[in-house]
């Protein structure tokens, strides 16, 4: 694994995201002086917290998974999860809701799920399902260790006896008909295909090593924080801080001092300058490539993933039948990713998430009310260049009116709060997508943008853009695997990570 040369004493971390977050604890337990700046007022990042007429909104990531990648996060400077921010394990993860009006706790237990198939489509499938549990798991045990929390300097390093494992197990055929191999009923192939929506591709197209995310909820689990996903950024801000790692918010960087091919400082918009020996820049891809004064040379253009509008509200009511995050399910399947991905509209028999946080934590709204989040993927602005800034009020009171009719007939909001792909763009992300650059085969692995960019050699990129990818998990791993390149792996921190597939079969 390729390092950074030279002295690595002084770092500064670009962005109090997750990645930042995760890249600034490593380091700071590995005896390095870290500065993190941020352009906002506060940790978070793409996870944000926002308060509405006293109802507290997580902007960004709603499912949490894989809490021991969390426990090393905070066991770097030697913290417990446990004690930082205590988890509540959901169950169900999810509940699937059909077009057909039948619906399906996906448990992470498993024989509880097992019993839950076999009620809902019989013995045959139960079955299946069993086969299909057993075969996540080895492709997780085969996958995880070696490929995601892994830095792979070329598609050589990948030539190992896990890729033949992972091979012999059909990690490298299509996604939807590696989980038909399990699962004849196509409402229960979509409980374990959607999250190739988390990736960017439609299950049709995507691989089924992808398949990977599906084991992370539906058997690794899905949890929730108290004071919601917001409360986790925050937590690890006050760990790191409480460990030597000084915080400077409200600093937009603006330029990168170079002294040939190393960074020796960076600078501010309002003129401060910050010495270092390494930088990790977590900012979006074009503006990390802005900074450094480069382009990526890519013999094709990478693809941006799909985007969401997500529609926040809020209102008085119960506790109504409905769980922390349902998984509604239009009649449409692939018509709504040809629509979403090939043609570029949007989808015209919507699947939603729907996510009450009030169900595990009623402090987020005010006494006697329910807050709601209504995420309904939508195209990029590369691939479908709608106004928004006309479009999205009317089509937020489109997908509310779907979320009422399906499972909130009685709700009659307080409030609403609209975050569209236009409002992504304005915070830099590319196509007006929080999701990244989709994970096709080209843009995987070694094939996705590099996190130790040609040109400069004490600069590491980290977040969504970079190896390994998308989602809550996989960002904290990348400022991991940035600390990685700047002080190799200490073999402490190797011995102190988690198996999590022997965890979560426990």
């Amino acid at each position: 694994m390729k390092t950074v040369p030279g002295r690595t004493d002084r770092i500064v971390v670009v962005g109090a995201g997750l990645s930042g977050l995760a890249a600034a604890l490593h380091l700071a337990g590995r005896g390095r002086e870290v500065t993190v700046l941020e352009r906002e007022l506060a940790p978070g990042g793409r996870a944000g917290r926002v308060e509405r007429k006293g109802y507290l909104l997580d902007t960004g990531p709603t499912v949490l998974t894989m809490p021991s990648i969390l426990q090393d996060t905070f066991g770097a400077v030697g913290a417990e999860l446990r004690e930082e921010l205590p988890l509540t394990r959901l169950d169900p993860a999810y509940v699937a809701h059909f077009a057909d009006g039948n619906t399906l706790p996906v448990h992470t237990d498993a024989a509880a799920m097992t019993d839950a198939v076999r009620q809902f489509a019989g013995p045959g499938e139960a079955s299946g399902y069993v086969r299909l549990r057993e075969w996540l798991t080895r492709l997780y045990r085969a996958e995880f260790t070696r490929f995601i929390d892994s830095n792979i300097d070329s598609p050589l390093g990948m030539l190992t006896p896990d890729l033949a494992r992972l091979v012999a197990l059909g990690g490298f055929r299509r996604l939807d008909p590696k989980i038909g191999s399990f699962l004849s009923d196509e409402r229960l192939k979509r409980v374990f295909t959607f999250q190739a929506l988390y990736a960017g591709e439609s299950p049709m197209r995507a691989l089924a090593l992808y398949a990977v995310i599906s084991y992370m909820d539906t058997i690794g689990g899905v949890y929730f924080p108290p004071g919601g996903i917001a409360a986790l950024p925050q937590a690890l801000a006050r760990v790191a801080a409480e460990h030597g790692v000084r915080f400077h918010y409200g600093e937009s960087v603006q330029t990168l001092e170079r002294e040939g091919a190393r960074i020796t400082a960076v600078r501010t918009a309002d003129g401060e300058r910050y010495r270092c020996d390494a930088v990790v820049l977590t900012t979006e891809l074009p503006e990390s490539y802005r900074l450094l004064d480069r382009s990526p040379k890519r013999p094709v253009p990478l693809r941006a993933a799909p985007s969401a509008l997500i529609l926040h509200t809020g209102g008085p009511g119960e506790e109504p039948d409905v769980g922390h995050h349902t998984i509604s399910f239009g009649k449409g399947w692939r018509s709504t990713f040809d629509e979403l991905i090939g043609i570029g509209r949007r989808m015209t028999d919507p699947s939603l998430l729907i996510t009450r946080p009030t169900a595990t934590d009623p402090g987020l709204a005010p006494p006697g009310c329910q807050l709601y989040s209504i995420l309904a993927p939508v195209p990029n602005l590369d691939r479908g260049p709608i106004d928004w800034a006309t479009e999205a009020g009317p089509y937020a009171e489109e997908i509310l009116a779907v979320a009422r009719r399906r499972q909130l007939p009685d709700f009659e909001p307080d409030f609403t709060e609209i975050i569209s792909p236009a409002d992504w763009a304005r915070r830099g992300m590319v196509a007006g997508t929080p999701f990244a650059y989709a994970h096709s085969f080209g843009q995987t692995g070694p094939f996705r943008p590099k996190n130790l960019p040609r040109g400069t050699e004490n600069v590491i990129l980290a977040g969504g853009s970079t190896v390994p990818g998308v989602g809550v998990p996989t960002v904290l791993i990348s400022g991991r695997l940035a600390a990685d390149r700047i002080t190799g792996v200490p073999a402490r921190s190797r011995s102190r990570r988690v198996d999590t597939a022997a965890e979560a079969s426990k």
